[in-house]
């Protein structure tokens, strides 16, 4: 999903940039949305030529891309200014946090939910999976703790670069 997103988010980050000063302001929106769904489309038959077994785990996710606000968004605040390279550059970095974000998501999901970690068990047969964490709100739920620790260490690192002394 990470690599399916970097290529749509690099290639219309492209686009648009090459675009850029044709497009008209009017309908420039729905020029983007057209692009992201064009990189889409393509992504969804690669995906279903290469494997299928993969096309029908992704299902309906891969065309979730195109309204996806991260595409539009840097299309519309960074693709639109620039020329072709720093927004390909910058499209890069987007899909490389999106997909590191994706990684940290489904690993602590993957662990609490079944156990395993890349099909490999970890805690033996006496665990008991979290179903919890293999529906849609764990991934909620994950998200909120990773905001959480985020919060917690951004907090404490300020506490030291100001001389307070943190008590955890």
């Amino acid at each position: 999903m990470g690599l399916a997103t970097a290529f749509v988010l690099i290639a219309s980050c492209g686009l648009v940039s090459l675009l850029r000063k044709v497009i008209p302001k009017e309908v420039r929106i729905a020029t983007y949305i057209l692009i992201i769904a064009t990189f889409v489309t393509a992504v969804d038959y690669a995906i279903q030529a290469i494997s299928l077994a993969l096309y029908d785990a992704l299902g309906a996710f891969i065309q979730l891309i195109v309204v996806n606000c991260i595409i539009l968004g840097r299309a519309e605040a960074h693709a639109s200014k620039n020329p072709p390279l720093p927004a390909m550059i910058n499209a890069a970095g987007m899909s490389a946090g999106f997909t590191i974000g994706l990684l940290a998501l489904g690993t602590v999901r993957e662990i609490l939910g079944a156990g395993t970690l890349l099909g490999f068990s970890l805690f033996g047969p006496q665990f008991q999976p979290w179903v919890i964490m293999l529906l849609p709100p764990g991934g909620f739920f994950v998200l909120g703790g990773w905001l959480l620790l985020f919060a917690w260490y951004e907090k404490r690192k300020q506490g030291r670069l100001g001389g307070e002394v943190q008590h955890v």
